[in-house]
C-alpha cells in the first residue's frame, strides 16, 4: 500500500490501477489518470464515489472527508479493482 499524508494520484494504464491501495489522510484528494485508449470508471463498491467515464487523457478526483477502507472497481470492467484507505 502507497502511504500519503496528503493528495495521490492513481495512473490507470494496461486495464489496471496501477497503484491498487493507495492511504491518504483525511481531506486528502485522490486523483486517477486515465492512460488507456479504452474508457474507465473509479466507483466505489458501495457508490459513496463515482468518477463516471474517464477518456483517455481524462482525470477523476474524489476528495475524502471520512476515516474508512474505500474499495473501488472499474464499473466497465469490474476485474479493476482498488482500495483507499483514509486515516
Amino acid at each position: 500500500m502507497s502511504a500519503s499524508g496528503g493528495d495521490v494520484t492513481v495512473d490507470i494504464a494496461n486495464y489496471k490501477f496501477q497503484t491498487p491501495a493507495v492511504s491518504v489522510k483525511i481531506g486528502s484528494t485522490v486523483t486517477w489518470v486515465n492512460k488507456d485508449d479504452f474508457d474507465h470508471t473509479a466507483t466505489a463498491t458501495d457508490k459513496t464515489f463515482d468518477t463516471k467515464k474517464l477518456a483517455k487523457g481524462a482525470t477523476g478526483k474524489v476528495t475524502f472527508d471520512t476515516a474508512g477502507t474505500f474499495n473501488y472497481v472499474c464499473d466497465i470492467h469490474q476485474y479493476m479493482t482498488g482500495t483507499v484507505v483514509v486515516t
